[in-house]
């Protein structure tokens, strides 16, 4: 593993050629896909650095979106926006989620967790839209920090009770003590936060909205699949608190699902409707985690690749309307089937990996994560039923909002798309639902 991290530091200073840095990000994705094997054993064990079958996955994944992020963020190229600093961010934005994808330490894991809000609070406040953006970076940054120091000293006291080997942490995290429940709630918090779970998700849509087209694709692609990754490593410590626990966060993640899908429903922002509809979907993660059954486990991780590639090149469709209407309101944005027909076909694509229609790999997680939350109580169906059919009717909405009626008048010529956009958008949808054919290839039994 180290000799990707080391690569990415010597990537770091020739980040003054933007073609440069792009195609040694493709290449990097390239030969690391190379790489990924079928295994529940740590491999590629260097310095602390190691990988297993989840976090090769991930890593796949993150250098993936940030190739196709720099291919997308060509405006900021082209006016020639601050390039050596916004690639700087996004090189170093990968270095850290590389490391906390791959470090077999908890302690390093919650510093590179952390360190990988700078980058992204710099790209909200340098390169976003809005003077709002101010507000959002500072909704972004003291959510996550408040939910995670907590998870700091929680990590320092699993150093204190192993004293080197974790032989005696087992015997203390099965008394059923109110420092013990207190323990695994602030643990779990930190990436719930991340994931995020409803009532803790406003940072969410406002950072969104606020970021530039790098940031949402990079917040949406990975940064929300780090809460993810780190409840599966969290929770087995603290498996029997968890079992108590577990009807919390399913009750809160689907019903607030629910909610959060009706609230899409009167969205007329198009990057607000795709940033609320991550929350439901994350939710969904969240209950199959959760349950801890192997069908949860294996459609969360689905489901956060799927979603990954699904949402980025939802907000990179959303970001080519901006750049052409300068808006990114529905009421305005009407009617681009008339003018951009060939991008409408990319629109209905996404749209329907966005509601988990088959091919897509959306839909193979989906089914396994309702398996797994109606195997955990039957009363759950009423919830994942409604949740299924608001996911159809808000993507549906905001497809025939966007692309059916009479389009805004005081715009007279458009380019379709480039062909720089359509590749952009092919390289969001094939693994999206050409991985589908190989099930087995994202599942971890």
């Amino acid at each position: 593993m180290l000799k990707f991290v080391m690569s990415l530091m010597f990537l770091m200073p020739l980040c003054f050629s933007w073609e440069l840095t792009q195609i040694s990000v493709f290449l990097m994705s390239f030969v690391f896909s190379l790489m990924i094997g079928h295994d529940f054993m740590f491999s590629f064990i260097s310095f602390g650095f190691g990988m297993d079958y989840l976090s090769s996955l991930l890593i796949l994944l993150s250098f993936w979106i940030t190739a196709l992020v720099l291919s997308s963020s060509h405006k900021i190229y082209k006016n020639n926006n601050f390039t050596f600093m916004f690639l700087l961010m996004n090189i170093s934005l990968l270095f850290f989620l590389i490391i906390t994808f791959s470090c077999m330490d908890y302690l390093s894991f919650y510093v590179s967790f952390e360190a990988s809000l700078i980058p992204t609070l710099i790209l909200i406040l340098g390169w976003g839209y809005q003077p709002e953006r101010i507000q959002a970076g500072v909704y972004f940054l003291f959510y996550t920090m408040f939910a995670s120091l907590p998870l700091l000293v929680s990590i320092l006291f699993v150093y204190y009770y192993c004293g080197g080997v974790c032989m005696n942490l087992y015997t203390v995290l099965t008394e059923a003590s109110l420092v013990n429940y207190m323990w695994y709630l602030i643990t779990v918090f930190a990436f719930v936060v991340k994931l995020p779970m409803f009532m803790v998700h406003l940072w969410l849509p406002k950072a969104h909205v606020e970021a530039p087209v790098a940031g949402s694709m990079i917040l949406a692609g990975v940064l929300l699949k780090l809460g993810g990754y780190g409840l599966i490593r969290v929770l087995p410590i603290f498996s029997y608190f968890n079992k108590n626990l577990s009807w919390v966060w399913i009750s809160i993640s689907v019903v607030g699902g629910v909610i959060v899908s009706i609230m899409c429903m009167r969205q007329v922002d198009m990057k607000a409707l795709i940033a609320y509809s991550s929350v439901a979907h994350m939710g969904l993660v969240l209950c199959g985690l959760v349950v801890f059954g192997w069908w949860g486990l294996n459609g969360a991780l689905i489901v956060m690749i799927g979603h990954g590639l699904c949402s980025s090149g939802l907000f990179c469709l959303a970001n080519m309307v901006y750049e052409r209407m300068s808006s990114r309101s529905l009421l305005i944005s009407k009617g681009l089937l008339n003018f951009m027909p060939s991008m409408g076909l990319w629109w209905f694509l996404l749209s329907a990996g966005n509601m988990a229609a088959p091919p897509t790999l959306n839909l193979l997680g989906e089914v396994s994560l309702i398996l797994s939350v109606v195997s955990w109580s039957k009363i759950s169906m009423i919830g994942i039923a409604l949740l299924s059919f608001f996911s159809a009717a808000y993507t549906l909405y905001m497809y025939s909002l966007s692309q059916h009626g009479k389009f805004f008048t005081s715009l007279f010529s458009c380019c379709s798309g480039k062909v720089r956009e359509y590749l952009i958008l092919m390289l969001h949808w094939l693994p999206l639902n050409i991985v589908i054919l190989n099930g087995c290839m994202v599942v971890v039994t």
